[in-house]
């Protein structure tokens, strides 16, 4: 049986202010293990289908924008759920 990933994205604006390294560090310590990596960069049409969902809502445009405008950081996790997730401040590289 193979086992589930949780997908995390580490987002441009981390990744810009150089973070990604305190991300990873926060995820590993909370016990996540990351099994697959990859550094993106989305296109509209990959990030519309992503957030598809929000179509209909205010936010939609302003979020593709957003994750379009620079590389993310894509990450498998497994040992946890999304709900499980630390959530990190992507100014400082902290938790918040």
């Amino acid at each position: 049986m193979t086992a589930r990933l949780t997908l995390a994205i580490i987002k441009p604006d981390a990744v810009a202010a150089r973070h990604t390294g305190k991300i990873i560090a926060h995820l590993e310590a909370e016990g996540f293990h990351i099994r697959d990596a990859q550094m993106v960069r989305l296109t509209d049409e990959r990030a519309e289908s992503f957030y598809e969902v929000h179509r209909e809502r205010p936010f939609f445009r302003p979020l593709v924008s957003f994750m379009t405008s620079g590389p993310a950081l894509a990450l498998g996790l497994n040992g946890c759920t999304a709900g499980q997730l630390p959530q990190i401040d992507s100014q400082h590289g902290e938790r918040s």
